[in-house]
């Protein structure tokens, strides 16, 4: 037993110093002040700003308040719709000879499309001409007859059977030289069929049937399509919740101006106005629906494209802004922390007003001027020492 004790007595005396120099080590660590991750170049046991017997200021990036003008938007995706799409077809049967557009081409209303067979309603046509240039004389004819027998009636040599007999005839003969006119009409009209023609302006797509085939009329496939795309719509929705900021400068007889972006929301596509909202709010979504009309001359916006809407319901005038990331929420309400002039970090409560997303007006707690922390909040507390970070300005070179 006694050989055995040294080597225990060792061993405990070993582990009491490696506890004693883990304890040191985590209590000289708690005791280094943290600096903030982003800012690296902060971690050295003496930086710059740090005076003798002082704890290191927090780095931290400002924006000043400002008063200025702020327009509120209420954001949506919408889907771009043309105002009007129309599926060409031909009102007449027969074999399609030529196409005279070029596919995804722009069309104007009237311009000549495709041309059918038209012979086969020519004949058609002459034929109408031909029966009514036959009843036309056989209506000569009678009238004819009836100026003769009225001669003769006022000399009592024909009977008042006779008389009335002729001019039946002759009401009979009027009523086939009209019917024969509408038939003539109505011939001329099939003919004109023939030659398809564009009922809108529009950009046509690809064409659904080629020349030498034989078409029918008001076949559901169609010819072409003709969408219009100048001026184009886009549709989209509103939160039920936001419907009176849209109806109090409606009804107040305000155009409502509406922005189209893209899906990143960094290119502005197209600039428009709201023209009409729908006249329920949809049970299901509880949104409403809206339509903004576009010129679209530069044809940013394509049909059923998807983009980022951006509707101005309202311009606050002069008002107070800060940026919207400057803004913080806690248990005692908004705030922001400003920093005072003797470089410490300041609370500020404040009430907030209407935002763009980006900028947030700001009712009460700001003046114009005060410096707003924007970057570097994360570790601030009410007094703590911070030195403002300038952004250097850009020479245009590399690193």
């Amino acid at each position: 037993m006694s050989e055995s004790a040294p080597p225990s007595r060792f061993r405990w005396i070993l582990y009491g110093i490696v506890i004693i120099v883990v304890a040191l080590g985590v209590w000289k660590f708690s005791q280094r002040d943290k600096v903030d991750d982003r800012h690296p170049w902060a971690r050295g046991p003496n930086p710059p700003w740090a005076g003798e017997g002082k704890s290191p200021a927090m780095p931290v990036r400002v924006v000043k308040a400002e008063r200025r003008n702020l327009e509120v938007h209420l954001k949506a995706i919408g889907t771009v719709t043309p105002l009007n799409t129309v599926t060409v077809r031909s009102r007449v049967d027969g074999e399609l000879l030529r196409i005279t557009f070029e596919e995804g081409s722009h069309v104007q209303a009237g311009q000549l499309l495709a041309e059918i067979d038209p012979e086969p309603y020519k004949i058609r046509l002459d034929q109408a001409v031909g029966q009514q240039r036959q009843n036309e004389a056989q209506l000569e004819t009678a009238r004819a007859d009836l100026v003769r027998l009225q001669q003769l009636f006022e000399k009592n040599l024909v009977t008042n059977q006779e008389m009335d007999a002729q001019k039946a005839l002759v009401s009979q003969r009027e009523g086939a030289v009209a019917s024969d006119k509408a038939s003539v009409e109505n011939a001329q009209l099939q003919l004109s069929y023939t030659k398809i023609v564009a009922p809108i302006s529009g950009r046509v797509g690809l064409r659904n049937v080629d020349p030498g085939n034989l078409i029918r009329a008001n076949d559901p496939g169609g010819i072409v399509t003709i969408t219009q795309t100048q001026p184009i719509a886009v549709m989209f929705t509103v939160p039920e919740v936001d419907l009176q900021k849209v109806l109090e400068p409606i009804r107040a007889g305000e155009g409502l101006h509406v922005e189209a972006w893209d899906r990143s929301e960094t290119n502005l596509l197209a600039s428009g106005t709201l023209k009409t909202i729908d006249n329920q709010i949809d049970v299901a979504t509880g949104t409403l629906r809206l339509k903004a009309v576009f010129p679209n001359s530069d044809e940013h916006l394509f049909p059923n494209q998807f983009v980022n809407v951006r509707l101005r319901v309202k311009v606050l005038e002069n008002v107070i802004v800060i940026p919207t990331a400057a803004v913080q929420f806690g248990s005692r309400g908004t705030y922001v922390f400003v920093v005072n002039a003797e470089s410490k970090s300041t609370i500020r409560d404040i009430t907030l007003g209407p935002s763009d997303g980006v900028m947030q007006s700001v009712d009460s707690g700001l003046e114009p001027g005060d410096p707003v922390v924007l970057e570097g909040i994360d570790r601030l507390r009410e007094g703590r020492n911070v030195v403002v970070v300038e952004d250097k300005p850009s020479n245009g070179k590399g690193p």
